[in-house]
C-alpha cells in the first residue's frame, strides 16, 4: 500500500512539472489602455475633421478649375472679336484710302473741265461769240445780241457745260463716299480699342483665376498630405492599443491557465492526501480511481476572449474552424476559391466565434444567422466585452467578437487572416447577442 502511495505521488510530481505555467507576461494598466483609445479617438476624430476639410477644398478646386475654363473660353472669344475687329478696321482703312483717292482725282477732273470750259469761252470771246459766262448776257447790246449769246449758252450747256456739271455731280458723290469712309474707319477703330481692352481684361481674369485655382489646388495638396499624416499616426495609434489589449488578453489567458494549474495540484493534493489516508486504515481500501475534471464556470469571458485572441493572425478560409480550432475551408466557387480558401487551414467569421465560445462549453452552429439567435439580445449601445456583434440581415453576412472600447476580433474576409478591428457599424445589426 505505501509503494501505492509513492506510486501516486510520483505521478501528481511528474503531472505537475507537466502543465506548469512560464512566468507571467507583461499587463496593461488600465490607464495606459485608456490612454492609448484616447489617442486613437483623438486621431480618428482628426482624421475625421481633415476629411471634412477636404472635401470643402476639393469642392472649391472643382468650382476654381471650371471658372479657370470659362474664363479660357472668354479669353479666346476675346481674342477671335479682336481678329475680326482688326480685319474690319483693316478693311475700312482701305476704303478709307480708296475714298480718299477717288475724291481727289474727282476735284482734279472738276478742276481740269473748268479749265477746259474757261478756254472754251476765251477761245469765244475771241472770236467774238463772248460765251463763256453770264457776262455774255450782261454785255449784250440789244435784243438780237443778247438772243444770240443766248443760243451759244445753250449750245455750251448742252456740251461742255453739262459735262463740267457731271463732274461735279461725280465729286459730290466722291466726297459723300470720302466722308462716309472716314466715319467707317472711326467706327472700326473703335471697336478695335474695344476688342484689344476686352482681350487684355480677359486674359487678366484668365490669369487671375489659374493662379486662384493653382492655390486652392496647392491647400488642397496640403490638406491631403495632413489627412495622410494623420491616418499614419491613427494607425500607429490603432496598433498600439491593440499591441495593449493583446498583451492584456495574454495575461488573463495566462491568469486563467495559472487558476487551473493551481486547482489541478490541488486536485491532485487531495487525491495524494485521500490515497495516504486509506494507507494508514488498518484493512486494505480499494484502489483509488482519477476523479474527472470538471472545467470551471467563472471567467467565461476572458476565455472566449483569450482564445479569439490567440489566433490572431491565422489565415481567412471560408467554411473553416470548428470547436477544436482552425480547419481547411471549402469551396465557394468565388473569392474563397480565388484564395484558396479550399485547400488552406484557417478560420471562417463564424467558426473562429465557434472555436472561441467551445472553450467555456458553448457549442454554436457553423452559420452567423443561427449565432445571432443563440443568446440574449442587447442594445447595440449597451454591448459588453464578451458579446457578438453582427452585419447583414438577421445577422447573416458577418459576425465578430466585441472587446470594449469600439475593438473586436474577427476573420474578416478571404485574403485576409484574423485580426483586431475598430467596430465598422455601416450596416450592423442593431442588436449585440450575449451569451455570457
Amino acid at each position: 500500500m505505501v509503494s501505492t502511495v509513492v506510486a501516486l505521488i510520483t505521478v501528481v510530481g511528474v503531472a505537475g512539472t507537466a502543465v506548469a505555467v512560464p512566468p507571467p507576461p507583461p499587463n496593461p494598466s488600465d490607464s495606459e489602455i485608456d490612454a492609448g483609445r484616447q489617442q486613437a479617438d483623438a486621431k480618428a476624430a482628426l482624421v475625421g475633421e481633415l476629411t471634412g476639410r477636404l472635401t470643402d477644398a476639393e469642392a472649391r478646386l472643382r468650382q476654381l478649375t471650371d471658372d479657370v475654363a470659362f474664363k479660357m473660353e472668354l479669353a479666346n472669344k476675346a481674342r477671335v472679336d479682336l481678329e475680326t475687329a482688326e480685319a474690319e478696321a483693316d478693311r475700312a482703312r482701305r476704303e478709307a484710302e480708296s475714298a480718299k483717292v477717288e475724291a481727289a482725282a474727282a476735284g482734279q477732273a472738276v478742276e481740269q473741265a473748268r479749265v477746259r470750259l474757261d478756254e472754251f469761252a476765251g477761245a469765244s470771246y475771241r472770236q467774238g461769240s463772248l460765251v463763256g459766262s453770264v457776262s455774255a448776257y450782261i454785255g449784250a447790246s440789244s435784243p438780237e445780241d443778247l438772243l444770240a449769246r443766248a443760243q451759244l449758252l445753250k449750245a455750251v450747256s448742252e456740251s461742255s457745260l453739262d459735262a463740267l456739271d457731271d463732274v461735279e455731280r461725280s465729286r459730290g458723290e466722291k466726297a459723300n463716299k470720302d466722308a462716309a469712309a472716314r466715319a467707317a474707319l472711326d467706327l472700326a477703330g473703335r471697336k478695335e480699342a474695344a476688342a484689344d481692352q476686352a482681350k487684355r481684361d480677359a486674359e487678366v481674369a484668365q490669369t487671375a483665376a489659374s493662379q486662384a485655382q493653382q492655390g486652392q489646388a496647392a491647400a488642397a495638396q496640403r490638406i491631403q498630405d495632413d489627412k495622410a499624416a494623420v491616418e499614419g499616426q491613427l494607425d500607429q495609434a490603432l496598433g498600439a492599443v491593440q499591441g495593449l489589449e493583446g498583451q492584456r488578453a495574454q495575461y488573463n489567458q495566462w491568469l486563467d491557465d495559472k487558476r487551473r494549474e493551481e486547482e489541478e495540484a490541488a486536485r491532485q493534493a487531495a487525491l495524494a492526501a485521500a490515497a495516504a489516508a486509506a494507507a494508514a486504515q488498518p484493512a486494505p481500501a480499494p484502489a483509488l480511481r482519477p476523479q474527472p475534471v470538471v472545467a470551471p464556470s467563472s471567467g467565461g469571458v476572458e476565455t472566449v476572449v483569450a482564445r479569439a485572441m490567440s489566433q490572431l493572425g491565422v489565415r481567412y478560409s471560408w467554411g473553416g474552424g470548428n470547436y477544436d480550432g482552425p480547419t481547411v475551408g471549402i469551396r465557394d466557387g468565388g473569392v474563397g476559391d480565388a484564395h484558396g480558401d479550399y485547400y488552406t487551414v484557417g478560420f471562417d467569421c463564424s467558426g473562429l466565434m465557434m472555436y472561441a465560445f467551445a472553450g467555456v462549453g458553448v457549442y454554436l452552429s457553423h452559420y452567423s444567422g443561427y449565432q445571432y439567435n443563440a443568446g440574449r439580445k442587447v442594445p447595440l449601445a449597451q454591448a459588453q466585452r464578451g458579446d457578438m456583434l453582427f452585419w447583414g440581415p438577421g445577422g447573416g453576412t458577418h459576425v465578430a467578437l466585441y472587446l470594449g472600447g469600439g475593438m473586436m476580433v474577427e476573420a474578416p474576409y478571404s485574403g485576409s487572416s484574423v485580426r483586431v478591428a475598430p467596430v465598422r457599424y455601416g450596416g450592423i445589426m442593431p442588436y449585440a447577442t450575449r451569451l455570457l
